[in-house]
């Protein structure tokens, strides 16, 4: 089974696969959709939505596992990340392709072990969990994070 793990932002989405089979998980690919911050909103959703089509088809996932959105201090971040994770979830959609949805706390539970975990222990773990794999920054190990919580959580259904 192969699954995309999504970690919606508008300045920075991440993106990552995995293979899963069985207990075995396997590093595929993963990156980091970045858009400007000066242009206009529908240009940077639009660029989001086509580069997470554009992975989706050159990888052909079996399912897609994205976070959930977690309320910020500022509502005008709230919006703007409930915004880039729709054209995320638009994308998927598109694509037929079943999107499970999980908090930022299960998925680091799931990775780490700990639902309080910081960004540097869920890299650390990804290290472990997926030797030799290069990832391309925070986000994309953020989304890796999400595909391989998927992948351990989807086994106890």
């Amino acid at each position: 089974m192969i699954i995309l793990g999504l970690d919606p932002s508008l300045s920075c989405t991440g993106w990552g696969l995995i293979r899963s089979e069985g207990s075995r998980i396997t590093h595929i690919a993963n990156g980091q959709i970045k858009t400007d911050a000066k242009a206009p909103m529908a240009d940077r959703l639009h660029h989001i939505h086509d580069a997470v089509c554009a992975v989706i088809g050159a990888n052909s996932p079996d399912r897609a596992a994205c976070e959930e959105v977690f309320v910020n201090k500022n509502p005008q971040s709230t919006l703007k990340l409930a915004q880039a994770r729709g054209v995320v979830l638009a994308g998927c959609g598109a694509a037929g392709l079943t999107v499970n949805e999980h908090s930022a706390r299960l998925v680091k539970k799931a990775a780490v072990g700990t639902g309080a975990a910081d960004k540097a222990q869920v890299q650390a773990m990804l290290k472990v969990l997926l030797p030799g794999a290069d990832i391309a920054g925070a986000d994309a190990a953020d989304a890796l994070a999400v595909a391989i919580a998927d992948a351990h959580l989807s086994k106890r259904f």
